[in-house]
């Protein structure tokens, strides 16, 4: 028996948009991994790149559900002595919001070359307007 590899026609990639107001990031998150992998398509191979780019809208309005808000911690280090930084979801919300829901899909896609090159698909925008009008993306419904 062959492996069956599908004709991925890489200039014909769809745009999707999705509104992340008053939805939990983790639901969100998923439906958007989902859709980088390209798992929404009847051709998905898991080694190859077959999903469509995702604009998010209303980042930073994202929904947390319980004491997440508080008490839940991202952790980062510099590679130096005394380099790691601890931050919660307030403090990240309150200066950079789109990387809530970068790293929630992050964690979500492979850890290798595949899966940074799928996170490259992805664009996240605080507030309702986004500069990727040209490629009329179509609204992506998350139920």
């Amino acid at each position: 028996m062959k492996t069956y590899l599908p004709k991925i026609d890489v200039d014909k990639r769809d745009w999707h948009l999705i509104d992340a107001n008053d939805q939990v990031l983790g639901r969100v998150a998923v439906k958007i991994a989902d859709v980088l992998r390209g798992k929404n398509k009847p051709v998905f191979t898991p080694h190859i790149d077959a999903g469509d780019f995702v604009v998010v809208v209303n980042a930073e309005k994202v929904r947390l559900t319980g004491k997440k808000e508080t008490g839940k911690t991202y952790h980062s280090f510099s590679g130096y002595r005394g380099g790691h930084k601890t931050r919660t979801v307030a403090d990240i919300r309150a200066k950079h919001p789109e990387r809530l829901i970068m790293q929630a899909v992050k964690g979500m896609l492979p850890k290798n070359r595949l899966g940074r090159k799928m996170l490259t698909k992805l664009k996240v925008v605080n507030g309702a307007e986004h500069p990727y009008v040209a490629q009329q993306p179509a609204p992506l419904a998350l139920s």
